[in-house]
C-alpha cells in the first residue's frame, strides 16, 4: 500500500472517529431534551444508571464536579423525579443517589433502542474484526482521557 493512500485511509478513520462522536453528542442532546435536562445532569443520570447506586461523593468524584455543583445536581434531578437521595444505612453520615423508576423506564425507551441498533450494527462483522473495533475503541477511550486530563491543566 503506499504511502499516500495510507495517510489518506488514517485521514478518513480519524474524521470517521470524530464523525462517529459528533453523532453520540447528537443522540445525547436529543435524550436531555427528551429528559428536559441539562447534558451535566444527564450525565450524572448515566453514571447512577450505571453504578445502581453511589454516594453523592463518589458521584462528584466520577462526574469531575465539585461537591456544590453535585448537590445542586442531585437536587434538581430529585426535583424532576429522577433520583432519590436517602441516607447509608451502614453510614449515617453518607447520603446514597439512586435512579427512580420512572428515570429507569425513560432510559429504557430512550436508549434501550440505540443500544439494539448498534449490536445489530456489529453483528455483520467477524469475530477478528470486533477484536479489532474493540481493541480501537478501547485505545480511543485512553486516548481521549488522556486528552482531556491534559487539556484541564491547561486551565490551572
Amino acid at each position: 500500500m503506499s504511502k499516500q493512500l495510507n495517510a489518506d485511509l488514517r485521514d478518513e478513520a480519524a474524521q470517521a472517529a470524530a464523525d462517529f462522536g459528533a453523532a453520540a453528542d447528537v443522540v445525547d442532546e436529543a435524550a436531555a431534551a427528551t429528559f428536559g435536562i441539562n447534558r451535566t445532569d444527564l450525565r450524572i443520570l448515566g453514571l447512577v444508571h450505571t453504578a445502581g447506586a453511589m454516594s453523592a461523593t463518589a458521584l462528584a468524584g466520577a462526574a469531575e464536579l465539585s461537591p456544590a455543583a453535585t448537590t445542586t445536581a442531585i437536587h434538581r434531578l430529585g426535583a424532576a423525579g429522577y433520583l432519590t437521595r436517602t441516607v447509608d444505612e451502614s453510614d449515617r453520615r453518607r447520603a446514597v443517589v439512586a435512579l427512580t423508576p420512572e428515570a429507569e423506564e425513560l432510559i429504557s425507551r430512550v436508549y434501550g433502542p440505540v443500544e439494539r441498533a448498534g449490536r445489530r450494527v456489529l453483528a455483520a462483522y467477524s469475530p477478528e474484526e470486533l477484536a479489532l473495533i474493540t481493541g480501537f475503541l478501547r485505545r480511543g477511550i485512553d486516548m481521549q482521557l488522556a486528552e482531556a486530563d491534559r487539556i484541564r491543566t491547561m486551565n490551572a
